[in-house]
């Protein structure tokens, strides 16, 4: 088989496992959170936002702290950016998407619950720390590395506020059955915790081989490094978030998909940014700058629904026309 012909193989096979794997996960995952008495708003931004958020951070570690060109640097800088954009503008579109497509509506009770307050405060604390993180990529200044401290530390107290958040009055609604123990009415812990961490371990496998097979064709297609970290694979990385959405939408589980790419984000926004600043200077330039724009106008968009306490169908879908004109953009200062 010709080479590029297996690029495209391998991709679009790697992607259905990934889709795979995620039914495993979402399942164990909800299974652990009721193990643990934890509500579905933890679940999806604590649990499962860390889980699928997780093989990323270690892609940008690896990426920022043992790559030995600028080119590997600016990969770990391009991503630490391009998870976020991806997240705010093709993830909640993806849900908007599956939404209208399946002709779903949000439930009132979700307002009623405040679940679209908390997804709103979620926003809000984004955008405080997206805004340090963009400012900070701006200057330079001696002891810059140290303030990475900060934002692990702010991601410390994010996942304490949610862990110790309010439970919804229909938290104890039924789960299907764990997939690892199919005739137990009830699963133990361990179980569940064996389902999620080997889906896990698949969804990271397939991920990489994702990540892989858009690193090769990027060269065949003219992308340069920095171009390939902000256009093509931010959609691969959080392909995981995107998969659990489409999965939790269609079981009607709309607080999941929706705590899962905010709880995504805050990941997003605090621990790469802290392994950028611990082991680059943090130093923006215009491509960056330029997603670093498109973020937060989705953000601002997201914020300003959910504290009206709803949330559009069709603004939702909407999100992925932002990273159309982000990907225009870009391709055109490529281009220049």
């Amino acid at each position: 088989m010709h080479g590029l012909a297996l690029n495209f193989v391998l991709l679009l096979g790697s992607a259905v496992v990934i889709y795979l794997s995620c039914e495993y996960f979402v399942n164990g995952v909800e299974w652990v959170g009721r193990k643990l008495a934890m509500g579905a708003q933890a679940t999806g931004t604590v649990l499962a936002a860390f889980g699928t958020a997780l093989p990323e951070s270690v892609v940008t570690l690896v990426a920022v702290a043992f790559g030995g060109t600028a080119a590997s640097k600016e990969l770990g800088i391009g991503a630490a950016l391009g998870g976020p954009l991806a997240l705010s503008t093709i993830a909640y579109a993806t849900v908007g998407v599956v939404l209208l497509a399946t002709r779903q509506q949000f439930p009132k009770a979700l307002a009623a619950h405040g679940r679209f307050d908390r997804l709103a405060r979620d926003q809000r604390w984004f955008l405080l720390l997206f805004a340090a993180k963009i400012g900070l990529g701006l200057i330079l200044f001696t002891g810059k590395a140290w303030t990475g401290i900060l934002f692990l530390l702010a991601y410390g107290l994010y996942v304490r506020q949610e862990m110790r958040g309010p439970a919804d009055p229909d938290e104890q609604e039924a789960l299907e059955p764990l997939k690892f123990a199919p005739r137990a009415e009830t699963p133990g812990l361990l179980p569940a915790l064996a389902q999620t961490g080997l889906a896990l371990v698949v969804i990271f496998v397939a991920s990489r081989i994702f990540v892989g097979q858009l690193e090769q064709l990027g060269p065949a297609l003219g992308l340069q490094p920095q171009l390939l970290a902000l256009l093509l694979s931010p959609i691969a990385t959080e392909l995981p978030e995107t998969m659990n959405a489409i999965i939790w939408v269609r079981q009607g589980k709309y607080a999941l998909a929706l705590a899962n790419i905010s709880g995504a984000m805050m990941i997003q926004a605090t621990v790469p940014t802290a392994l950028g600043l611990f082991f680059t200077p943090w130093l923006l330039g215009p491509p960056l700058i330029l997603a670093a724009a498109v973020t937060a106008v989705a953000i601002v968009a997201m914020y300003s629904m959910f504290r009206r306490g709803f949330a559009s169908r069709k603004l939702l879908a909407g999100m992925g026309g932002l990273y159309a004109v982000f990907a225009g953009l870009l391709v055109a200062m490529h281009l220049a």
